[in-house]
């Protein structure tokens, strides 16, 4: 079974991504902020990682940067799930390694196109 952590602020947010993922088979962890989610990849590695932006102690982008310097941080596919959505919040995210980007709000269809393209299913 795949491992994806979903990492958000907003435990709203994280449920709804859990309910999704989990109907499309995956094992779910999450994390509230970019430091709690590199230190779960730190013990183990997910294969998908859904990943908020704007969050508290350390954003997205920082874990993003942080995480693809880790021990096998290059493996996990990385999708924003943000409402950031001018094209240089794209571009920077796409730059330091995001394998795709979703825009919130977001449904069950575009999550599992989204893994899809990333060969996730």
């Amino acid at each position: 079974m795949k491992h994806c952590l979903v990492v958000d602020d907003s435990r709203v947010i994280r449920k709804v991504a859990r309910c999704i993922l989990e109907e499309l088979s995956f094992s779910i962890s999450e994390a509230e902020n970019g430091q709690e989610a590199l230190d779960r990849c730190r013990k183990s590695m997910p294969d998908a990682v859904l990943l908020d932006w704007n969050m508290p102690v350390m954003d997205g982008l920082d874990f993003l940067n942080a995480l693809r310097t880790e021990s096998g941080g290059d493996k996990p596919k990385v999708i924003f799930c943000t409402t950031e959505n001018n094209a240089d919040h794209i571009t920077r995210a796409i730059a330091a390694g995001a394998n795709e980007y979703i825009m919130k709000p977001f449904d069950r269809d575009i999550v599992e196109a989204k893994l899809q393209q990333v060969g996730l299913i």
